[in-house]
């Protein structure tokens, strides 16, 4: 049934039987004319009636959600959230999926996009095709991990403050994230009217008590009067330059792995589960294994999480440049490791700073880039630095796959891929590629 004001089709419906699972939190179908269908809010193997949510009579595609299930999968459980579901949240999209099969869910996903964008199966991947779940997550059926120690909500015209709605501005109007840490729950940010703004976000350290609220005002809105039951940090974010400024407080949080504090500034980078940090350097240095007085790169550093561990086991004789694009966490960095004399922090892009730097040759390079990844002329530097072990850390498998063909152009293949699920209920999935060189002789 079509529309007949134009060639839109949300709002159709079709009983469709779902096929894989896809990335990007949803799983493919096939209406009986053929039409692709991305569905959210079901599972492989089920029967469901599924609504369109975006496309056209031109689209290569249409989104849907499951607005009605006919045959449900075994795998299937009663969603934890009450703000879970078509139409609702957009924030979790694996509420209604029994954890262990999430972490399947991830693996395929992982195995799928290093076979299609890599030509990697697993076993070339050096990766066992498992998931492994965060330290305390591993929880029953129908239990949610409070993880989330970040949490941005969005500001509706009445002041309530919510959470957006899957690819959409609209906001669902929430009194408690589910996935939310202890201490940013304990701000109460639900509980209270937030007039003329924007966003509010709530930040809860694990490695100190800090807490710090960041608002950004609707335009012309002003900040309102700030009362909060635990003591709080607050930052406004400047609606001309999109700076971020200290209301009252500490213009930064603590933040503790490896055995050392990190400060970070200003709504900075962390790891947002509160095991991630300590997860992701440890299995970093098992892959990379430094030894003393070697020289390594620490590429997309941030606040010197990486560098740290690293410079730590080089010892004296040996040497770490960080590089890091944004000013604030260069900042941060440099305050972090200023202990560490044989550590060094550049600020700019990864490709402007190392030719500027005149280095030609590292023993061990970690990079952590964003979720579009590092790109092929980036690859092509590191790689010919020579560096005997490259440790990819990836929030996107797609990204990581790619850029994983890159690397094998220029001669290094995986010899260790793991994957964490740091991102519960979410399709998101951290993974750590550990790369060697090919020998002339493989």
């Amino acid at each position: 049934m079509q529309n007949a004001s134009d060639s839109s089709l949300v709002g159709d419906e079709y009983e469709v039987e779902v096929g894989p699972v896809a990335h990007g939190g949803h799983c493919i179908a096939r209406t009986e004319e053929g039409r692709v269908l991305f569905v959210r809010h079901t599972l492989p193997g089920e029967r469901v009636i599924a609504k369109v949510t975006e496309g056209d009579e031109d689209s290569r595609f249409l989104r849907a959600d499951a607005v009605r299930v006919i045959e449900a999968s075994k795998d299937r459980v009663e969603a934890p959230c009450p703000f879970s579901g078509p139409g609702k949240c957009g924030g979790c999209d694996w509420q209604h999926v029994k954890p262990g099969t999430q972490r399947r869910f991830k693996g395929d996903v992982i195995a799928e996009q290093l076979l299609r964008l890599a030509g990697l199966t697993p076993e070339e991947a050096g990766w066992d095709g498992t998931v492994a779940p965060a330290p305390g997550d591993k929880l029953p059926p129908g239990e949610v991990p409070a993880w989330r120690t970040r949490v941005q909500y969005a500001v509706d015209a009445e002041g309530q403050a919510g959470l957006r709605r899957h690819r959409s501005h609209e906001i669902e109007p929430v009194d408690h994230c589910a996935i939310a840490a202890p201490g940013v729950s304990e701000l109460g940010i639900e509980k209270r009217t937030w007039p003329q703004m924007a966003t509010v976000e709530a930040i809860a350290a694990t490695g100190s008590s800090d807490r710090q609220v960041i608002l950004t005002p609707a335009p012309g809105g002003r900040l309102p009067l700030v009362e909060l039951d635990k003591p709080v940090s607050v930052l406004r974010v400047d609606e001309r330059d999109g700076g971020v400024h200290r209301v009252h407080g500490r213009a930064f949080v603590r933040e503790r792995a490896d055995g050392r504090t990190y400060r970070v500034g200003a709504g900075g980078f962390w790891q947002v589960h509160p095991q991630a940090a300590d997860v992701l350097v440890k299995a970093v240095m098992q892959g990379l294994m430094p030894r003393k007085g070697e020289m390594a790169l620490d590429l997309y550093c941030g606040v010197g999480l990486f560098a740290g561990a690293i410079a730590e086991r080089v010892g004296d004789r040996g040497a770490v440049l960080g590089v890091e694009s944004s000013k604030r966490a260069v900042e941060d960095a440099r305050h972090n490791l200023r202990d560490l004399e044989r550590v060094r922090i550049e600020q700019g892009k990864v490709d402007q700073v190392l030719p500027r730097t005149g280095i030609t040759e590292a023993d061990l390079i970690v990079l952590d880039p964003p979720r579009a990844g590092a790109g092929k002329q980036t690859v092509r530097s590191l790689a010919a630095l020579g560096a005997r072990r490259i440790a990819y850390v990836a929030c996107d498998p797609a990204a990581l796959a790619r850029d994983l063909k890159y690397f094998s152009e220029a001669g290094y293949r995986p010899r260790t891929l793991r994957a964490f699920d740091l991102f519960p209920m979410t399709h998101h999935v951290e993974c750590l590629a550990i790369l060697e060189p090919v020998k002339k002789d493989d």
